[in-house]
């Protein structure tokens, strides 16, 4: 299983690729959505774990470029809020899940890996 994260936040990304290779998970992390785009078309992605600010576009925006990619993957987003329309738009574009930062976020990723 190959999974990439993208987060805006380089604290967060290097905690969550620690909590990943604890679980046995190769991944790898980016700041960018450019970045996941060219490596989604480049080797076979279980899944994606995205933030919802990158440096270069919304998670939404990778969202929808991961879909209309039509390559087949879990997607998972996190966020730092809990906003309702938000987390219904996300689930509407096909996230299998949303985790918010804090709190128990550990454990909702066991649950998918």
């Amino acid at each position: 299983m190959y999974v990439i994260h993208a987060d805006n936040s380089g604290f967060f990304r290097k905690v969550l690729k620690v909590f990943l290779s604890e679980l046995g998970v190769d991944s790898d992390s980016f700041d960018k959505g450019d970045d996941v785009l060219n490596e989604v078309g480049s080797r076979k992605v279980s899944c994606v774990i995205t933030g919802l600010e990158l440096a270069d576009m919304t998670g939404e925006e990778l969202i929808r470029q991961l879909i209309l990619s039509g390559h087949s993957m879990t997607i998972i987003s996190v966020t730092s809020s809990g906003n309702d329309a938000r987390l219904k738009n996300l689930e509407a574009l096909g996230v299998k899940a949303t985790i918010q930062k804090g709190g128990d976020w550990k454990e909702k990723l066991r649950e998918y890996f």
